[in-house]
Formats: C-alpha cells, sequence, structure tokens
C-alpha cells in the first residue's frame, strides 16, 4: 500500500483538519452575563422573598433597559432562576433576545429560613436572624434553621459553574439573584479555599444592584488554572434607566 499517494495524503490532511475543528470549538473561551432580576414589589416594600412575587414598574423598567444591552452582546441562550421575579426578568429580557431558555434551580437565589419569609426586613426579630446568618463569622456549617447555609451554596456555586461550563454558548445571559450571584463569584475566584467568613466580608462590602451586569468568562484551556479557567471581567455594572 502506498502511505503516500495524493488520496491518503487528503484524507490525512481532511482528518487533522476536522480533529483541529472540533478542539478549536471545544477550547474557545464562553462569556457569560449574569444579570440580576428587577426590582420586586417585596424589595420595594423591604419584605423578604421566598419565591414568590412580581416586579414593580421600575423593576420592569430596569428589565426592559437590560435587554436592550444584552440585544448587543450576541447572546444565543438564557439560563434562568425558576423564581417569578427572574422568570418575568427574562420574559423581558428575551422581547428584545428571542433566545431559547433553560430554566434552573442551580441558580435560583438562597432559601431563607422559614421564619423571615414574607415579614419586613425592620422587624427585630428578622434583623436578628439576618445578622447571624450575613453580618458575622460564623463556623461554615452553622445552620439557623431550615435555610440554605453556607456549605450549601458553596456546593451548589461548584456544580452551577460545572453546568454552565457545560450548556452555555459562547455568549450566554443567566438571570439570576443577589445573595447567590455574590456566592457564585465569591466561588468562582477562590474555589475550596472559601470560607464562611471570607463569604461574609465579600457579600457586605459588594453590592449587587437590581438589573445590574456581572461579565464573566470561561476557558477550557485554562481549566487546570487556579480558578479552573474562570475570571470575572466586570462587577457589577449598572444601567442607564434614563435612556428607555
Amino acid at each position: 500500500m502506498d502511505f503516500f499517494s495524493p488520496q491518503t495524503l487528503l484524507a490525512s490532511t481532511l482528518g487533522v483538519l476536522v480533529v483541529g475543528f472540533i478542539l478549536a470549538r471545544a477550547l474557545r473561551p464562553k462569556r457569560f452575563y449574569f444579570v440580576r432580576h428587577g426590582e420586586t414589589i417585596l424589595n420595594a416594600a423591604h419584605i423578604r422573598q421566598g419565591t414568590e412575587g412580581g416586579l414593580t414598574t421600575k423593576g420592569k423598567l430596569q428589565a426592559a433597559v437590560a435587554g436592550e444591552f444584552l440585544a448587543t452582546c450576541g447572546i444565543t441562550k438564557l439560563i434562568v432562576s425558576p423564581f417569578e421575579r427572574t422568570r418575568e426578568t427574562a420574559a423581558i429580557i428575551n422581547e428584545k433576545l428571542h433566545v431559547p431558555i433553560l430554566y434552573s434551580p442551580l441558580v435560583a437565589e438562597r432559601r431563607n429560613p422559614s421564619e423571615i419569609i414574607g415579614k419586613p426586613t425592620d422587624d427585630p426579630t428578622v434583623a436578628h436572624i439576618v445578622d447571624e446568618m450575613d453580618m458575622s463569622y460564623h463556623d461554615d456549617n452553622y445552620r439557623f434553621s431550615d435555610e440554605e447555609n453556607f456549605q450549601d451554596m458553596k456546593e451548589r456555586a461548584r456544580n452551577t459553574l460545572n453546568l454552565l461550563a457545560q450548556e452555555g454558548a459562547p455568549r450566554t445571559g443567566v438571570i439570576t439573584h443577589s445573595m447567590y450571584l455574590k456566592m457564585l463569584i465569591a466561588y468562582l475566584l477562590y474555589r475550596d479555599t472559601l470560607h464562611a467568613k471570607d463569604y461574609v466580608k465579600i457579600s457586605y462590602f459588594n453590592a449587587a444592584d437590581n438589573a445590574a451586569v456581572t461579565v464573566c468568562e470561561y476557558w477550557p484551556i485554562l481549566i487546570f488554572s487556579k480558578t479552573r479557567g474562570w475570571r470575572v471581567i466586570s462587577y457589577n455594572q449598572t444601567l442607564d434607566q434614563k435612556k428607555k
């Protein structure tokens, strides 16, 4: 057999090109645009939320402005928390994008203790519970009652980054929530070295505003780096709602 015939060389060249194309697609970076939902009726009333609750008029405007911004970013897929406020935000945004939506509980908000859901944030009992959970140093496994605690959220953040790396398009929008977005970014940067006392500081000093945009990238080729290929491009970029 002539291993150097033109036909053999052509087949080998085509094989190399196909393999190269597949590798290039598998290793190309992915960009994610994280958006907190618009202002909700319960946000405005300073009530601790569960899964229910829609947007205020202001919140709908915020979502519309975010949609106009995201329409310039080449997004081809949305991954959305299944809560009412995020679904409504995503629906408004998708009026500009017209892309498929994947609803995932992995990007939902942290579950609050049942004792505080539906109650005012300035209620002394609520304020005490929130201080114990979010404003003081505690063990990684501390749990007040039936809430999702730090260790639970940290594990979910790991699973979320895995989901995004696998399911994300080259440019993907993610509609999520304040507390969980902070956890996701904190875990992205510090991975398993992140502890509750670190997250308390990160959460306290870094706002996550309604309908603000945080941009991150995932580079598969850097999977063995300190952040496993993830990096933050920008955080909590607020958009000009006066243009709407």
